[in-house]
């Protein structure tokens, strides 16, 4: 199915076809490529007002997932009753946010890449809300970005490597 990656934002610049290439292997990698996904590419306001409403938090931040499949557990799978189900959901990456995060010897490219997977894995029901979640969703993360590393020869490090003292 499709994978949809859209740039609202004209603050950084964005190149979609590496990431386009990067998330299609990694959804295969978690064995999701039958389902649509969204990535939306906005700014700082943007990213902050989708923030705001439906998390509470008034300032930017750099991935909000918002699931089709709801109620999924950790690494399950949806299961589709119609073809129009066949969706995982959208993920909105604050890219003006995630660049001025970055830090010097990191890739803003290979950042996004993770971050997206971040999303993706929120999409799939991990969370890290707890160190339990979040040793759940690192080793996920780690897994899927391990084989991404030998798939196109980057080497890529969790987004949430930091969390609760990982490595």
């Amino acid at each position: 199915m499709s994978l949809v990656i859209r740039n609202l934002q004209r603050v950084i610049p964005i190149r979609r076809a590496p990431l386009r290439s990067k998330i299609e292997i990694v959804r295969r990698i978690l064995g999701v490529q039958k389902f649509d996904l969204g990535i939306i590419c906005v700014d700082n306001k943007n990213i902050q007002h989708i923030n705001r409403i439906y998390r509470g938090r008034n300032v930017p931040t750099d991935v909000l997932s918002f699931p089709f499949h709801e109620h999924l557990k950790a690494g399950e799978f949806p299961l589709p009753d119609f073809p129009d189900d066949y969706n995982l959901g959208d993920i909105f990456l604050g890219v003006e946010y995630i660049f001025h995060q970055c830090k010097e010897d990191e890739d803003y490219n290979d950042v996004l890449t993770v971050t997206a997977t971040h999303g993706l894995c929120h999409l799939l029901g991990f969370t890290h809300s707890t160190e339990a979640e979040w040793q759940q969703m690192f080793q996920k993360e780690k897994a899927v970005l391990d084989e991404l590393g030998r798939r196109t020869g980057t080497r890529l490090q969790p987004l949430t490597r930091d969390l609760f003292g990982g490595s």
